[in-house]
């Protein structure tokens, strides 16, 4: 656990009245750069940390952009999308999607035309010309496929529903059809015609982006020497500087057409951005493969025979902020003040400006000593992955964490927590993104049998089960370490579970043994520290969400490869493709490593 101090290098805001109303709790600090498996790293305050919370004004699409990041996701990682990017989609299951491309782009270009005929603006209305004649020569270069093929898909291949929908969606708004525009024929007005015309880009936006998105990402995953890749052709078409600059044009245009519209017309643009978004999603999902694929990962899960063992870390992995950060905010605000004379028959409690003191000081020893500990652990050179060298050398970080910890026990600054504040701040605890979704799409989907565990060097697991049980998710089973309470107020004392690398590990491995005898099981260990790097690696999946520099350091050095876990599906699709079997197994020192919980969720279930 790493504990970050409100009062100190790495500030948190907040402000928690605790059992006196009923407001939300914290905002939510930049991710520390630097990680460890103690509570009291405090990491040191970097130029990009600042510049996270400096303000950078983006346009219009670039903000619709990201915050519908989620649904470019489920695209990148769809069976079709994985599939093309291997170079093992089957033929005719490409031949099927130009098919519908081409029904796709011939409305798209409609689409262009109505618009044009909309802008008041000459500049819109050449950006927009210009536009349409890169649909055209997209649908010439599906012409070629269709020429070397040697036979018409797309007469062999009648519109999909998929398709329909989204060509209808494009159409319909670019007739005007839209929630609170006038009729089709009715728009008196030059301004109300430039409104539709900002609606049409805005539906047709997110198809440019994304396309533009997957090329540059399908692009990147390409060798040097791999000049046979079939669909090479797409790749290089939609990566290119051209379709990349067509993107950030009509991104452009989409500001620019915007740029008088209401507040409640920009909510029209929003929403149908979004639901360009999700009709992208749909596109890629209805494209019919006939070939086995890695994704989505509970795809051949057979409850009945199958077990998923999903095991996640907390700290930094499920929260946006330390918990032993809010447990240090709840006691320094709980805490009386220097002139307040405590009530006798209570726990005996330090003034909020000793708790401070006293948390600088623990928090600046441990800081250095854990440095210290990391480079007495690290062999001087990358060795060979080896578990039982790296398990070894983990016993010495142990050790030093147990005295750390002590440390913060004797010191009493734990004292005096009221139980119910823990439990408050537990509920109002921000999460990252896509986590909560995550964990509820395991919990509400019949058709898995699946296990879910929270392991944790939380020093209070109470938090823990407030956080998720606020979210509908007390089925969760949380493994942490506990908080000794008289009459709901904490004596400073801790009962110890899990305060170790070998503590997880030991719990890990004493879970699988619980479940060992009657169904087929396959774990999943997500975690973000070096506190997590033994169950990472004897999971059959081990996941690292987020950039410890601390676990990469320790890793590399003890041989253990980090793989982006996009780069890595394709290349197990590839050879899934090529004949070898689609099996995940523990203790091959391959970690995956992934930006958000949405690419997990992605990778689990798909859309």
């Amino acid at each position: 656990m790493r504990l970050l101090f409100s009062s100190f290098r790495y500030p948190i805001k907040t402000h928690f009245p605790f059992a006196r109303s009923h407001h939300r709790v914290y905002s939510s600090p930049p991710p520390p750069t630097r990680r460890s498996s103690n509570p009291m790293a405090t990491p040191p305050k970097s130029s990009a940390a600042a510049a996270a919370v400096t303000p950078i004004e983006d346009g219009l699409a670039r903000r619709f952009w990201i915050k519908f990041r989620r649904e470019s996701v489920f695209s990148l990682y769809s069976p079709f999308a994985l599939c093309l990017a291997s170079g093992s989609l089957r033929i005719d299951t490409f031949r099927h999607y130009i098919a519908q491309d081409v029904h796709f782009l011939k409305a798209f270009a409609h689409a262009y035309e109505l618009a044009e005929d909309c802008a008041d603006d000459d500049d819109a209305k050449i950006a927009i010309s210009e536009l349409r004649k890169g649909v055209l020569q997209e649908l010439k270069m599906h012409d070629s496929f269709v020429q070397e093929w040697g036979s018409d898909c797309v007469k062999e291949s009648p519109v999909n529903s998929a398709t329909l929908k989204y060509t209808e969606f494009l159409l319909a708004t670019a007739s005007g059809k839209v929630e609170g525009v006038k009729a089709p024929g009715k728009l008196a007005t030059p301004f109300e015609k430039t409104k539709i015309a900002a609606y049409t880009i805005g539906a047709m936006t997110p198809c440019m982006r994304l396309y533009a998105f997957l090329g540059g990402e399908f692009q990147a995953l390409l060798e040097p020497n791999d000049g046979n890749h079939p669909y090479k052709k797409w790749i290089e078409t939609y990566s290119s500087e051209s379709f990349q600059a067509s993107a950030l044009q009509i991104e452009d245009l989409l500001d620019k057409l915007s740029v008088s519209l209401t507040g409640e017309e920009l909510n029209i643009i929003e929403k149908l951005y979004h639901q360009a978004m999700k009709l992208e999603i749909e596109f890629f999902y209805a494209q019919p493969l006939t070939q086995p694929t890695v994704v989505p990962l509970t795809k051949r899960h057979d409850p009945g025979q199958d077990r998923l063992l999903i095991f996640s870390d907390f700290d930094l992995t499920c929260t946006v902020v330390d918990s032993s950060a809010i447990l240090a905010e709840i006691a320094i605000q709980t805490a009386p003040k220097s002139d307040q004379n405590q009530p006798e028959g209570q726990i005996s409690r330090m003034t909020s400006a000793e708790l401070r003191n006293a948390l600088g000081v623990l928090s600046s020893e441990y800081t250095e000593e854990y440095e210290k500990c990391i480079e007495s652990i690290l062999p001087s050179e990358k060795v060979e992955f080896n578990y039982e060298a790296l398990h070894k050398a983990l016993e010495q970080l142990s050790e030093f964490e147990k005295r750390a910890n002590n440390k913060v026990i004797e010191s009493g600054v734990l004292k005096g927590l009221n139980l119910e504040d823990i439990k408050r701040a537990g509920e109002r605890l921000i999460l990252q993104d896509g986590c909560i979704s995550f964990f509820q799409k395991i919990v509400k989907n019949e058709n898995i049998n699946a296990d879910t565990h929270v392991l944790s060097y939380c020093w209070c697991g109470d938090l823990i089960r407030a956080a998720f049980s606020s979210e509908g998710l007390d089925v969760l089973n949380v493994h942490a370490n506990e908080f000794t309470f008289e009459e709901s107020v904490s004596t400073g004392e801790i009962v110890w579970k899990a305060q170790t690398p070998i503590d997880k590990v030991q719990a890990f491995s004493d879970i699988l043994q619980d479940r060992s005898d009657d169904r087929k099981n396959l774990t999943v260990y997500i975690g973000d520290s070096v506190g997590d790097l033994l169950c990472l690696l004897k999971a059959d999946i081990g996941i690292v969400i987020g950039s410890s520099s601390s676990l990469r350091r320790v890793g590399e050095q003890y041989g253990v490869s980090f793989v982006p876990l996009l780069p890595g599906l394709v290349k197990k699709q590839k050879e899934y493709a090529d004949g070898s079997p689609c099996t995940w197994k523990g203790l091959s020192g391959i970690l995956y490593t992934a930006s958000s919980w949405d690419d997990i969720h992605a990778f689990f279930f798909g859309w």
